[in-house]
C-alpha cells in the first residue's frame, strides 16, 4: 500500500500504476459507471485492489475516500472518489 499526503497525490499516484479510468458509483451502489468508455460494472465484476481516507485539516466532516478498483473480466483499473465510504457490503476487496 502506497502513502499519500492529498487525494490528488492518490489520484496521480494511481494513474501512473494503471489505473487510468474514472468511475461514479450510481446513486444506489450497486454498480459502477465509466462514462468515458461507457463501462458498466457490478459488484462481481471488479475488486477493491486499494482504499485511501483523507480528512478535511479543519472539518473531519469534510472526508474523501479514493478506491482503486480492477476488473479482471473487463480488463480495466479505475479509482472511484467519494466524500463518504461507499457501503462496501457487496464489493469485494482483493
Amino acid at each position: 500500500m502506497y502513502n499519500y499526503d492529498t487525494v490528488t497525490e492518490a489520484i496521480q499516484g494511481l494513474k501512473r500504476r494503471g489505473y487510468t479510468l474514472d468511475f461514479n458509483a450510481q446513486a444506489d451502489a450497486e454498480c459502477l459507471v465509466c462514462h468515458d468508455t461507457s463501462l458498466n460494472l457490478s459488484p462481481e465484476e471488479f475488486q477493491i485492489d486499494e482504499v485511501y481516507r483523507f480528512e478535511g485539516n479543519s472539518d473531519p466532516g469534510d472526508e474523501m475516500v479514493v478506491y482503486a478498483i480492477s476488473s479482471e473480466r473487463h480488463n480495466a483499473k479505475g479509482v472511484v472518489m467519494r466524500s463518504a465510504p461507499i457501503p462496501t457490503a457487496r464489493w469485494r476487496r482483493s
